[in-house]
C-alpha cells in the first residue's frame, strides 16, 4: 500500500509572464507591489523565487508573499506555507506552515486543504488528527484535487479516520484516476487485479497499469515488467519486460534493479552479463533489498564476478538477515557455524538456524534437526525434521523415518518409519531407496519381497549406493528376486568394490570363480556400466 500523496513542493503563480516581457513586467509588477495592490505583491514575490526577470532572492520572496498574505491573498497565503515547509527563504517551520495553509483553506483554496489534511494525517506542525485529515482531502477532493481524491481513497481503503469501504475507495482513485493521477491509476490496477471490491479483470488490470507506468509511476512499471516476464494476463515477453524493468530500475526501484539483476545473471532472451547482473544487485542492496543483499553476500562468498571476500559476504548476509529474509538468516547461521568471516560462534549459530527455520526455510529446519539429534533430544529433531519432511524435503523425511526406526530414540514405529521412507524414496533419494530395498529384503515389518527389494536396491544402485549395488550384486548372484546372472552380478559388485566396499570384493573373488570364460568374456566387456 503507498503513503499519503506528498504535499507539493513548489509554489503556484498568479501570473505568468512571457519570457520577451520578464524584464518590463517585472518593473510594473514592483510599482503595484510597492502600491499595496494585494495581487501584485503575490506576483512579486514569485518573481523573486523564481528568478523572473530578477535574480533570484527567496528573503525578498518571502517579504512580499508576507505582504500578500496578510491581505488575506490565499494564493500568497498557501506559497508562503509552502516556504515554510520547505524552509525556504526562512526557518523551517511547519507550525507556521499549517497556519498559512488553513487561512488559504478556509478561503477555499484547493491545494492548501490538500496540504492541511496532509500534515494532519502526518502530525506535521499540527497534532495528528484522522478527522481533520478527512476534513480537508474532502474540501479539496470535491473541488478536483486529485492528490486529495486520491488520499481519501486511501482513507477508505484502510479505514483510517472514516468506516472501511473498498467500493468508496475505489469511487474515489477512479476520480482521480481519470484525470490522469498515476498512484490512483496504479491503485485501481490492484484492485482490479485482486478483484478487491469490483469484479476481477485482468485487462483493466493491465489497462491501468500501463497509464500509471506512461506517466513514470514506478510500480507500475515494475508491475507490469513483472506481467510480461512471466506471461501473466499478456504474452511472455521479455524485451518488454527488461523495458519496463530498466525505465522503473532507472528511478531507484530497488525490485526492478534486482530482477534485472536476475535476467542478466540467468542469460534468459538476453546475453548473459555477470558483470551487469553484478551492478543491478549491488544497486538494489544499497537501497536496502534483502534478496540483493543476499545475492551480492553469495558472489562475495564464492568469488562470483568478485574478489572472494569472506567479511563482505558476512557483511550483506546480516543485512539482509536482519530484515528477516530466511535465506540469509541461513547463511549467516552457516558462516558463524563455520568463523568464515566472522568469529565462531556455534550458540548465535543455531540462534540464526532458528528464525530461518521458523519462517520455513527447509535447509535451516534440516540443520536445526541435525544439532538436536546430536544433541540427543530426539523429540526436538522430529520436530523440525517433520517440519522440513511436510515439505517434501526428501532427506528430512527419510530422517523421520530413521527416528521411528531407531530403538534408541524413544518412538520406534515401524509402520510410520516405512511411511516415511516410502515418501523420500518415491522423490528419488537414495538412502531411503536402501531402506526399503533392506526391510523387503529381511522382512523388517513389512512382508519379505525379493523382486521389491531387487526394485528399490535397484533405484539406490543406479544413484551410486554402494551397499545397494553390493545387495543388488548378491541377488543376481543367487538369483533372489530376479533370475541368476552372473555377469551383471559381476558388474554390481564390481561397482560396489570400486568404491571401496571390502565386502563387494571378497565377495567377488568368490564369484569369479564361478563363472566361466565366456561369461567373464561378457563381463569384462560390459564393465563397468552393467544393465
Amino acid at each position: 500500500m503507498q503513503n499519503l500523496s506528498a504535499a507539493p513542493s513548489g509554489v503556484r503563480p498568479s501570473v505568468v509572464a512571457a519570457e520577451s516581457q520578464h524584464t518590463a513586467e517585472f518593473l510594473r509588477t514592483k510599482g503595484l507591489a510597492e502600491r499595496g495592490v494585494a495581487n501584485a505583491q503575490h506576483s512579486l514575490g514569485f518573481m523573486y523565487v523564481n528568478g523572473q526577470g530578477v535574480a533570484r532572492d527567496d528573503l525578498m520572496a518571502i517579504h512580499w508573499y508576507r505582504q500578500a498574505a496578510a491581505a488575506g491573498l490565499e494564493q500568497a497565503q498557501y506559497n508562503l506555507g509552502v516556504m515554510f515547509q520547505k524552509g525556504q527563504g526562512v526557518a523551517r517551520d511547519e507550525g507556521q506552515a499549517a497556519y498559512w495553509y488553513e487561512r488559504a483553506a478556509e478561503q477555499g483554496y484547493a491545494p492548501a486543504q490538500y496540504n492541511l489534511g496532509w500534515m494532519y494525517a502526518k502530525g506535521q506542525g499540527v497534532t495528528t488528527d484522522t478527522a481533520q485529515a478527512m476534513h480537508w482531502f474532502s474540501q479539496a477532493a470535491e473541488q478536483g484535487d486529485a492528490g486529495a481524491q486520491h488520499n481519501l481513497g486511501m482513507m477508505y481503503e484502510t479505514g483510517k479516520g472514516v468506516p472501511q469501504d473498498v467500493r468508496e475507495a475505489i469511487t474515489w482513485y477512479r476520480r482521480a484516476a481519470d484525470q490522469g493521477y498515476a498512484r490512483s491509476q496504479f491503485n485501481l490496477g490492484l484492485r482490479y487485479d485482486s478483484g478487491q471490491g469490483v469484479t476481477r479483470d485482468a485487462q483493466q488490470s493491465i489497462a491501468w497499469f500501463r497509464k500509471a507506468a506512461e506517466q513514470g509511476h514506478a510500480p507500475a512499471q515494475f508491475n507490469l515488467a513483472l506481467r510480461y516476464d512471466k506471461g501473466q494476463d499478456v504474452p511472455q515477453d521479455s524485451q518488454k519486460a527488461i523495458s519496463w524493468y530498466r525505465k522503473a530500475a532507472g528511478q531507484g526501484h530497488a525490485s526492478s534493479q534486482f530482477n534485472l539483476g536476475l535476467i542478466y545473471d540467468s542469460g534468459h532472451d538476453v546475453i548473459r552479463d555477470e558483470t551487469l547482473a553484478l551492478d543491478w544487485f549491488r544497486k538494489a542492496a544499497e537501497q536496502g533489498h534483502a534478496g540483493a543483499q543476499d545475492n551480492l553476500g553469495l558472489r562475495y562468498e564464492h568469488g562470483q564476478g568478485v574478489e572472494r571476500d569472506l567479511a563482505q559476504a558476512a557483511h550483506w548476509y546480516r543485512l539482509a538477515a536482519e530484515q528477516g529474509f530466511a535465506s540469509a538468516q541461513y547463511h549467516v547461521g552457516q558462516m558463524l557455524d563455520a568463523g568464515s568471516g566472522v568469529k565462531r560462534d556455534p550458540a548465535g549459530a543455531v540462534g540464526w538456524y532458528r528464525k530461518a527455520a521458523e519462517q520455513g526455510h527447509l535447509r535451516a529446519q534440516f540443520d536445526l534437526a541435525l544439532r538436536y539429534e546430536a544433541a540427543q533430544d530426539y523429540v526436538g529433531a522430529m520436530d523440525w525434521y517433520r517440519r522440513a519432511a511436510e515439505q517434501d524435503y526428501g532427506p528430512a523425511q527419510y530422517m523421520v523415518g530413521a527416528l521411528f526406526d531407531r530403538d534408541d530414540a524413544g518412538m520406534r514405529d515401524p509402520r510410520q518409519a516405512y511411511g516415511w521412507y516410502r515418501k523420500a524414496a518415491d522423490g528419488g533419494h537414495a538412502l531411503a531407496q536402501f531402506a526399503l530395498g533392506l526391510r523387503y529384503d529381511t522382512g523388517h515389518g513389512v512382508e519379505r519381497d525379493f523382486e521389491a527389494a531387487h526394485f528399490w536396491y535397484l533405484c539406490a544402485a543406479r544413484q551410486g549406493h554402494a551397499r545397494a549395488q553390493f545387495n543388488l550384486g548378491v541377488m543376481y548372484a543367487s538369483g533372489q528376486g530376479v533370475l541368476r546372472d552372473l555377469v551383471l552380478a559381476h558388474g554390481w559388485l564390481q561397482r560396489a568394490a570400486g568404491v571401496g566396499l571390502a565386502t563387494a570384493a571378497r565377495y567377488l573373488e568368490r564369484l569369479v570363480l564361478k563363472m566361466d570364460e565366456a561369461e567373464l568374456t561378457q563381463a569384462r566387456r560390459l564393465a563397468p556400466e552393467p544393465v
